[in-house]
């Protein structure tokens, strides 16, 4: 069973398009926040309109919030959007991403499908299928309605987990707090952290798809370096990432960013959708969930990974060790490392 939140009295056209092609089998539409959503495979439709936000789908949000904040708890989800613009489609799905996994929802890798104004965003599909752009759409949709039914979170015998962080300063306030998260995990668990050194990681030179993967198929990048001999391959073994990061003028730091961007190499080579990602974010003021849905963006919706159930560790500490005096910051990275320790099958 397949349930469609879809909480508005008029759905657009394009949306209306979009949700008929996961009808077909068993399924029910959602309006109604009393509803059970534990333990369900869920879709969400998203309308987004002139303000570039769904406001229907946000009322909806915030009831839930106050009816439970574990409402989808065991429940795999995916995204439908559909925009009467060009604009809004990301950061709409990267909001109410983030707001239903904080209440324990996991979300597949490449859980959503857009459409844009004209349907712009499938030009370059079009190329390659020379069919349509709307029936591309709805081939994107049938895709999702089979990974999404079909999807089962299989946890893991043995974790291994990928460590990335760009502060080698001794008194980072992210890594403390990486450490006591860490402090609290079995040492059973393997655990490698990279630093990734200014200079040391080269962004991505945007080379063409048939370049990308011939230099993939052994593992291999135009520019070579560090991310060859201990990124890449440290990310391929691992089932889990951990990604530390301080919120730089609330974005991630430039030498993340740009290992994200060169992780198309392995991406070519073979999906992220078995691999499982978390985000450590520490604010100096304020702007944690920005830099959290830049790391939903990136990493769930473009490259794939899956989103496990509360996968951010947010918190605000500016002065250095500040950290430590956080409100309630043991109890809140003993819990974070509670969620780690819950995808591994014990």
């Amino acid at each position: 069973m397949l349930y469609i939140i879809n909480p508005r009295k008029k759905t657009s056209k394009m949306l209306q398009d979009m949700i008929s092609q996961f009808t077909h089998e068993s399924h029910k539409i959602i309006q109604d926040e009393l509803v059970d959503l534990n333990n369900k495979n869920i879709l969400l439709a998203i309308d987004v309109d002139e303000t570039l936000s769904d406001i229907s789908m946000l009322k909806f949000m915030k009831k839930l919030m106050k009816k439970d904040k574990n409402v989808f708890a065991g429940s795999h989800c995916g995204i439908i959007c559909a925009s009467t613009s060009e604009l809004g489609t990301k950061d709409t799905c990267q909001d109410i991403i983030f707001l239903a996994n904080s209440m324990g929802a996991i979300f597949i890798g490449h859980p959503m499908v857009e459409a844009t104004k004209d349907l712009i965003n499938f030009s370059t599909w079009q190329k390659v299928f020379s069919i349509p752009v709307h029936d591309i759409l709805l081939e994107r949709c049938k895709n999702l309605n089979e990974r999404l039914r079909k999807f089962e979170f299989k946890r893991y015998e043995e974790l291994d987990i990928t460590v990335l962080y760009s502060t080698p300063n001794k008194i980072s306030n992210s890594l403390d707090l990486w450490k006591m998260v860490k402090s609290n995990l079995d040492s059973t668990i393997n655990i490698k952290e990279i630093l990734i050194e200014n200079g040391s990681i080269q962004d991505c030179k945007g080379c063409g798809y048939k370049v990308c993967t011939h230099y993939g198929k052994d593992n291999k990048c135009f520019y070579g370096g560090p991310m060859i001999s201990d990124v890449l391959p440290a990310i391929e073994k691992s089932n889990a990432i951990v990604w530390i990061c301080p919120n730089y003028n609330d974005a991630i730091a430039a030498n993340l960013t740009a290992v994200m961007n060169r992780l198309t190499v392995l991406y070519n080579k073979k999906p992220f959708h078995d691999k499982v990602v978390f985000g450590i974010v520490v604010s100096g003021n304020s702007g944690g969930d920005s830099v959290a849905k830049q790391l939903i963006g990136a990493l769930n919706l473009n490259k794939g990974f899956m989103l496990p159930p509360k996968a951010f560790l947010l918190a605000t500490a500016n002065d250095p060790k500040s950290i430590f005096n956080y409100k309630d910051v043991d109890k809140l990275a003993k819990e974070f490392s509670e969620e780690i320790k819950r995808i591994i099958d014990k």
